[in-house]
């Protein structure tokens, strides 16, 4: 079925909807105020150099330094003031391009990274303190963090990624034809640059000399201008910004399955039309202007899948569900039987769920974009064969998945640990903060809880011989307040009497629940 592409934009956000079987199957989010850095290049001044960590400080004009690790220094910026070093570097670079021989990039369309030449130099032989350099930024700055960022430079096209400074030629991984390897890898050697490095996008699985002729025009001038242009520009700014995401999305997500782009911004789709005329002009056609009475994404159902996508518990149509529950250290995604009680055969019954929960497990990587560790908790099988059909399902649902997976064999447990690649945030990291009141928790104390906390704090109090107060006043949140009168008259009675005390209550509805304070008077 035609699969097709939503772009929702105003002035605070751009909303990218990618729609598969006429069902949201990835969403991408950009922030106008907040709009991502990954992929630009700046000129910046090597500020701190931190050997025992083998990192450096690099600033780029932004409110952080960007953060440069060893192992993210492309030794061809090594400077060779002399023969002996001209020749350690070139040592250097052939080991490094030896050690990589062979290796296959497992890129998605969106992912900009290379495989960095690996190298054992100390970053202090390799940078010094006031230094100029160009880096492009890796990863956007997260919480206190700076940009993590790298010298090795990457200009992305719609059917290769341009490494300037690597002599060689990656395969994206999800071009699974060894011929067709062989036959992408000979055609960009014979017309790419010579010593300059290229990586084969997905995108470019069957394409001819003639789809890649524009790409490589279009990528070696650009190299030719950021030369230029970091010759006259001061250090500590910008030398390359990024593509916006409507921008990308167009080179990144359309492939031969979409057959249209709908916009409902005119001035975005005029800017679509243009880019689409000068560097794809295959699919001017396909671009149109959404002009109807209700937004485009409730139009097309996707705000409805927008707001699914953050409950914690999604339903399978057998009545089965999944749950997903995220930690600090992992995601884990749990399934039930729910609703569903089969007919006759236990077996069969959970092999069905399990079937059902393979394919929306799957769905919901993508559409919640969940990166990292992934534990997923089958339920348990008793056969051999019911386990491999399921993993088998499992491997075939991701190949649907553009960002790169491992993932293991169904444990005797009934769980599987995987991993799949964090390109950006998720969707509930983009759209949701976390909880104000329960901290993130997901669960807050209950009233008996606190009262119970107060009734101790109270005897400690009762039993310290240097106090001589005969009143407390206790300030707590209405719920508690509630429970004390409900169910603890008798004990406030007892102490009262006991310790000849006089015990207020007062209620603060600006207190959380859990929080209390006791006054001395």
């Amino acid at each position: 079925m035609p699969s097709k592409i939503l772009i929702n934009s105003n002035l605070r956000e751009i909303r990218v909807a990618l729609i598969e079987n006429n069902q949201l199957a990835e969403l991408f989010i950009e922030h106008r105020a907040n709009k991502g850095i990954v992929g630009n290049i700046y000129k910046g001044k090597v500020t701190k150099i931190l050997p025992g960590m083998q990192v450096a400080f690099v600033d780029v004009g932004l409110e952080k330094a960007g953060f440069l690790c060893g192992a993210d220094i492309d030794i061809s910026s090594i400077p060779t003031t002399s023969e002996k070093n001209l020749t350690q570097k070139n040592a250097l670079e052939s080991v490094a391009l030896n050690e990589n021989e062979g290796k296959e990039i497992g890129a998605s369309e969106q992912d900009q990274s290379i495989i960095p030449v690996k190298h054992n130099i100390p970053i202090q032989n390799l940078l010094k303190e006031g230094q100029e350099v160009a880096v492009q930024v890796a990863k956007n700055p997260i919480g206190t963090k700076g940009a993590r960022i790298t010298t090795y430079i990457t200009l992305p096209g719609r059917y290769l990624v341009y490494m300037p400074t690597i002599n060689h030629i990656y395969v994206s991984r999800r071009i699974e034809d060894e011929e067709e390897k062989e036959r992408l890898k000979t055609l960009i050697s014979n017309i790419g640059n010579p010593g300059e490095g290229y990586i084969i996008r997905t995108a470019s699985q069957n394409c001819e000399k003639s789809d890649f002729e524009f790409d490589l025009r279009f990528l070696h001038r650009l190299w030719s201008d950021l030369q230029k242009k970091s010759k006259e520009t001061p250090v500590c700014n910008l030398l390359y910004e990024d593509l916006n995401l409507i921008s990308r999305s167009m080179r990144d997500l359309f492939t031969k399955e979409i057959n249209r782009m709908v916009v409902d911004s005119k001035l975005e789709y005029q800017n679509c039309l243009e880019f689409s005329r000068n560097y794809l002009p295959h699919i001017y056609d396909k671009v149109e202007l959404y002009q109807g009475p209700v937004p485009i994404f409730d139009h097309f159902g996707v705000e409805i899948e927008i707001n699914r996508a953050l409950d914690r518990k999604v339903w399978l149509k057998s009545g089965g569900y999944i749950s997903i529950d995220q930690t600090e250290a992992l995601i884990a995604i749990d399934v039930n039987t729910g609703k569903f009680v089969g007919h006759s055969d236990p077996e069969e019954t959970i092999l069905k769920t399990n079937m059902e929960a393979v394919k929306e497990v799957v769905y919901q990587l993508r559409l919640r974009n969940i990166g990292g560790i992934i534990i997923v908790d089958f339920i348990d099988m008793l056969k051999e064969e019911s386990k491999e059909i399921v993993w088998n399902s499992l491997i075939q649902s991701l190949k649907e998945d553009r960002s790169r997976t491992k993932i293991l064999k169904i444990s005797e447990l009934g769980l599987v640990e995987m991993t799949r690649k964090r390109d950006r945030e998720s969707i509930a990291q983009t759209l949701c903060d976390t909880c104000f009141y329960c901290g993130g928790k997901g669960h807050i104390k209950s009233p008996t809880t606190i009262s119970n906390e107060i009734i101790r704090a109270i005897q400690r109090i009762c039993t310290d011989n240097h106090l001589n107060q005969t009143n407390l006043k206790i300030e707590v949140h209405p719920c508690v307040y509630d429970l004390f009168f409900d169910e603890e008259s008798s004990f406030l009675e007892e102490i009262e009497q006991e310790y000849g005390l006089e015990v207020k209550f007062l209620v603060s509805h600006k207190l959380h629940q859990e929080k209390y304070n006791i006054i001395l008077e």
